[in-house]
């Protein structure tokens, strides 16, 4: 009898399941399909934390904020469908460009 293999999600298959079973059209839903989902959804993030994460450095900022990745996505076209999203968000304006520059420079030790 061949045995079930065990997954590791980073994201809880039983909640996803629960989320895909809310909708009212989704019916029963197989037991590797939550696990494909988790997998996705980390390799997405992975992907958008990757590209925001250049973006950061690039700035010579030390943290990731909600600007870096507001910025990422609207420059990124395959990010495009969360630009609803991050549209209340306020852009990297030039305070925080001056912050940023003044996090670049090497800190006097005295």
């Amino acid at each position: 009898m061949p045995s079930k293999k065990k997954y590791n999600a980073r994201f809880a298959p039983a909640r996803i399941k629960k989320i895909m079973q809310s909708d009212e059209e989704v019916g029963k839903v197989s037991a590797a399909v939550p696990i494909i989902i988790s997998k996705a959804l980390e390799m997405f993030l992975e992907s958008l934390l990757d590209s925001t994460d250049k973006l950061t450095l690039e700035r010579g900022a030390k943290t990731l904020t909600l600007q870096h990745l507001k910025s990422c996505i609207l420059q990124d076209k395959k990010y495009d469908f969360l630009n609803d999203l991050v549209s209340n968000i306020p852009d990297l304006g030039p305070e925080e460009e001056e912050e940023e520059a003044k996090e670049k420079a090497p800190r006097k030790r005295g």
